[in-house]
């Protein structure tokens, strides 16, 4: 029986991408984003500047790009090689909410082919980028990351943390003391996935040495109709906060409103949602 496998909508999406090349098994695009106005260049300099040939040198930022390495269709396991939807919101949210990450410590969590990782990297102290070793996504991580270097302006760390295993490697438990924030982009697409992610957020949230550390989860809800219900649901974001119900976890759940700017070109549905975590003082 042959593997079902699924695709990310992004690639499909009207101007999302400004290109999109062949790379082996892999694509790679071209993500283009407007500056937000803390990252455009102040140019204090008023003199003009000439190239060799005589024309007139115009230093604009207004708008960026991050190239990304990444798969167009993949089996369900394998889907963080993927680029989805949630990856680009919060992206955004990076970019429009740069207080919240400057001078940070970040952990992303199923980070993928490292969209968000190379995003935050533009604010934070430091970023740890973690995934599951599966398919050469740490590998691909790091190329991502070097692709992308003269964009990236902290240290930036990847190692494996699997959502299934409690034994975390030596880099992570030495990096953990030091997290301020925890994100993470599609990762509740399955149940056993989702009840890792949750045992893994619950561990880092609820450990003595946490202080006040907050976790932020962008995900798409994605509805289907079942003759149960007679009704659409969402499946998986259900799971997830019975997930959490389960666990009797004393956690604040605020669903961000999605009115900061968008800086990335994808189309923002109604079925995207941002949730700020953290545990009840």
């Amino acid at each position: 029986m042959a593997t079902q496998k699924v695709s990310s909508e992004i690639l499909s999406e009207k101007d999302v991408v400004l290109q999109s090349v062949k790379e082996g098994n892999n694509a790679v695009s071209k993500f283009v984003f407007k500056y937000p106005p803390h990252m455009r260049k102040k140019c204090s300099d008023r003199t003009l500047k000439y190239d060799e040939d005589g024309d007139l040198i115009l230093e604009r930022r207004e708008e960026g790009s991050i190239s990304i390495e990444h798969s167009t269709c993949t089996e369900l396991k394998l889907v963080g090689l993927q680029i989805w939807r949630g990856a680009l919101l919060l992206g955004d949210y990076i970019l429009s909410q740069p207080e919240l990450f400057q001078n940070k410590v970040v952990l992303e969590l199923g980070s993928g082919v490292g969209f968000d990782t190379i995003i935050a990297g533009m604010i934070a102290k430091e970023v740890i980028c973690t995934d599951v070793d599966l398919g050469g996504i740490l590998k691909l991580i790091e190329k991502n990351i070097e692709s992308n270097k003269s964009c990236i302006k902290c240290k930036t760390c990847v190692t494996e943390l699997n959502f299934l295993d409690d034994s975390w490697n030596p880099t992570i438990m030495d990096k953990v003391k030091s997290i301020d924030v925890i994100m993470a982009a599609d990762v509740i697409y399955d149940d056993k996935i989702t009840a890792g992610f949750v045992s893994t957020l619950a561990r880092l949230l609820n450990s003595t040495d946490a202080r006040h550390r907050v976790a932020y989860v962008a995900l798409e809800k994605r509805y289907v109709f079942t003759i149960a219900d007679l009704d659409a649901v969402a499946p998986m974001y259900e799971e997830f906060l019975r997930c959490i119900d389960r666990a009797a976890l004393d956690w604040k759940i605020e669903e961000l409103k999605l009115d900061f700017p968008q800086y990335f070109k994808y189309d923002r549905l109604k079925q995207l949602a941002l949730l700020k975590i953290e545990k009840r003082s």
